[in-house]
């Protein structure tokens, strides 16, 4: 530090002589004393406003940029059309297979109930006797067992297991008695006739005899 001082004095006392540099130090050593005794009466309360000159820019005046319209096709919307969903067909009810009962008794060499309802143009009761007459002859067969509340299936089922040979006769007469009675379909003499060739048949298989029906 010594080292440093010395030779920073040396140096500057080779280009100002050392005198006027001790003066020099005393001079600035009173004005500091004074301004600090003075303070704050040489400092002006208003210190002078400096206005520069304004400086006006030319307007640039740019030219307008038309930009072309851009035409978007519309897009439409997707009407959504609501599907009702498709009715469930209900399944059709059992067929109660109707009870056999007996026949009323006849004059000899009269016609059978459900010849008589045949001929007074009562097709439907007729198919009903002529379906009744053919449980009669399986029960009296013991082919099945006399049972409250049997559907045509069921029947059909249970004669099929001891007479196999039975099945398709009974499946088509019940076809028609639920035709008739439960989808209400108009009754002709057709399905009378049908109905009749279908009881002759099984009498037939059941009994090897031909029927007089």
């Amino acid at each position: 530090m010594s080292r440093w001082w010395t030779e920073t004095v040396a140096a500057l006392g080779d280009v100002v002589p050392l005198p006027l540099v001790a003066l020099l130090l005393l001079a600035a050593a009173l004005l500091t004393a004074l301004a600090w005794h003075s303070f704050p009466a040489w400092v002006p309360r208003r210190l002078p406003r400096i206005r520069l000159p304004r400086l006006r820019l030319p307007r640039l005046r740019l030219p307008r940029l038309r930009l072309p319209r851009l035409r978007l096709p519309r897009l439409r919307r997707p009407r959504m059309r609501l599907r009702r969903p498709a009715r469930r067909r209900r399944p059709d009810p059992p067929v109660r297979v109707p009870a056999p009962r007996a026949a009323p008794p006849a004059p000899v060499g009269g016609p059978a109930t459900a010849d008589r309802l045949a001929a007074e143009g009562r097709y439907a009761e007729a198919v009903r006797e002529r379906l009744r007459d053919m449980v009669r002859l399986l029960v009296t067969r013991q082919v099945v067992e006399p049972r409250a509340g049997l559907t045509v299936t069921e029947l059909t089922e249970a004669a099929a297991r001891t007479r196999p040979a039975v099945r398709p006769t009974l499946h088509a007469a019940g076809m028609i008695f639920s035709d008739l009675w439960y989808a209400q379909r108009p009754a002709t003499a057709g399905h009378d006739q049908r109905m009749r060739a279908l009881a002759a048949e099984l009498r037939r298989e059941l009994t090897g005899e031909e029927d007089a029906w």
